[in-house]
């Protein structure tokens, strides 16, 4: 009979924040597939679990799953958990859940603690739906691409970023959708937790320069679509810019302000207008 893959979460910082369910799961399998065998034996110590481990990580999955499907079809039951968290949430573990699914092995979700969860529970920003975006990409043009969806999407979004890029981030982020409201969590469970709210121009001056792992919950409003009903944008941009000599950037600003929009959705209405000949 063939056995289980268990696809564990573990602690994201306390090592307290372990189930039951899991603690009993991580003795009784087999091996333990671990994104890194040096942090899982932390946790494993502290539980005084003895079962093997091996290593499963981004860089050998690929392989590794095949070798791992063929013990589960032979009867070994078998956990994978990442370095925290729950694994294939930004973390590896997805290939192997495939490939057990393809061979018709079943596979059991041990729930437990999540950043995004974590985050999004405590942030005060709405809960009842929201999207998770992982990591911004660092290659330009997909970054682009990456926050021109979070703002199409819009609503509450959470998503992670490393400390070196926390700061140039939000203030993309400020750039692209406003200054929105958002709730900077920073080594959440650790010693030096620390959750920071408010709009993106007041948390910038909190985080710049903080180390640690960063999760960011933001409440984005959707970019309103400009119809007849809505002000005149052009002749209003044109009054400010020809007539009082205000700058095109000042005037955009102005405007996004005056009619509760983001500048980039005033610069697009302006945009559209100008190739319509309005």
């Amino acid at each position: 009979m063939p056995g289980t893959l268990f696809v564990v979460a573990t602690p994201i910082g306390n090592l307290e924040d372990i189930t039951v369910r899991a603690l009993r799961v991580l003795r009784e399998v087999a091996v333990i597939a671990a994104e890194d065998t040096r942090r899982t034996s932390h946790l494993l110590a502290r539980h005084a679990i003895a079962t093997p481990t091996t290593s499963l990580h981004e860089h050998n999955e690929a392989a590794k799953s095949a070798s791992l499907v063929v013990r589960l079809q032979r009867g070994d039951d078998i956990a994978v958990v990442s370095d925290a968290g729950t694994p294939t949430v930004s973390d590896p573990g997805g290939r192997l859940i495939r490939a057990a699914i393809d061979a018709g092995i079943r596979v059991e979700p041990v729930p437990g603690p999540s950043a995004v969860l974590t985050a999004l529970a405590a942030s005060g920003l709405p809960t009842e739906a929201f999207a998770f975006f992982g990591f911004p990409p660092t290659r330009s043009t997909d970054r682009q691409k990456w926050f021109e969806r979070l703002r199409t999407v819009g609503g509450t979004v959470v998503f992670f970023e490393a400390p070196h890029r926390i700061s140039s981030t939000l203030r993309e982020l400020q750039r692209v959708v406003g200054d929105c409201e958002v709730a900077v969590g920073r080594e959440l469970t650790k010693v030096h937790e620390e959750l920071v709210r408010g709009p993106i121009s007041r948390v910038l001056s909190v985080v710049d320069g903080k180390s640690g792992e960063f999760t960011v919950v933001a409440e984005i409003g959707q970019t309103p679509i400009l119809d007849a009903a809505q002000p005149d944008l052009p002749h209003e941009f044109g009054e400010m810019t020809i007539i009082r000599g205000v700058t095109k950037r000042k005037a955009i600003n102005i405007l996004a302000r005056r009619h509760g929009l983001t500048p980039n959705s005033v610069y697009r209405a302006l945009e559209g207008a100008k190739k319509s000949g309005k």
